[in-house]
């Protein structure tokens, strides 16, 4: 009796030291989930700060141009109704498109280039969304880590007892999937 007890306890000590470190990385596997999406959010949070400091450099040129700026004002209060990745993601996919149309007004002031504060802001946001890219790619990344963790057996089994959902991946607007079409007159 002594040495299947042993061998009984040893094969649940093992057992339960598996469940253990199984479920301490799922944990870290999430929260890197976590810290990856907040690293996202501090990205959009500060393109959207420099926005504003862009519609108004650009507003002393380009004054008859209120419908790009009312796409931007749009475009920024539609992060602050976004709670979910999806939703997210389009927020910032509007974003994208009113920055982009800000950027095309200001091709047809030549002043506007030259301007130095404008020049300085265009480079902030161009550095913003490089850092939005490369968050995001981290994101999926670390998205696609915890899935298949979540997935796959035996931690499957642990991470459905947990609690643990699959993760939405950011993901591209359906209009960045179409193909590009280049018409040469």
């Amino acid at each position: 009796m002594g040495i299947e007890f042993f061998i009984i306890g040893g094969a649940l000590a093992i057992i339960v030291l598996a469940i253990v470190v199984i479920f301490n990385r799922l944990v870290q596997l999430r929260e890197r989930c976590n810290d990856s999406w907040s690293q996202i959010d501090v990205q959009l949070k500060r393109r959207n700060d420099l926005i504003p400091n862009l519609v108004e450099a650009v507003k002393g040129y380009a004054k008859f141009e209120k419908g790009v700026f009312e796409k931007v004002a749009l475009a920024r209060s539609g992060f602050a109704d976004a709670k979910t990745v999806e939703d997210i993601s389009r927020a910032n996919d509007n974003m994208e498109k009113a920055v982009k149309s800000v950027f095309a007004v200001a091709e047809n002031y030549p002043e506007l280039k030259a301007n130095s504060n404008f020049l300085h802001l265009q480079d902030e946001i161009s550095d913003t969304e490089e850092r939005i890219a490369y968050s995001r790619h981290f994101y999926n990344d670390t998205v696609l880590n915890y899935n298949n963790s979540i997935q796959i057996l035996p931690w499957n089994l642990i991470a459905g007892i947990a609690g643990m959902v699959q993760r939405q991946y950011f993901g591209a607007a359906d209009v960045e999937r179409k193909a590009v079409q280049v018409k040469m007159e």
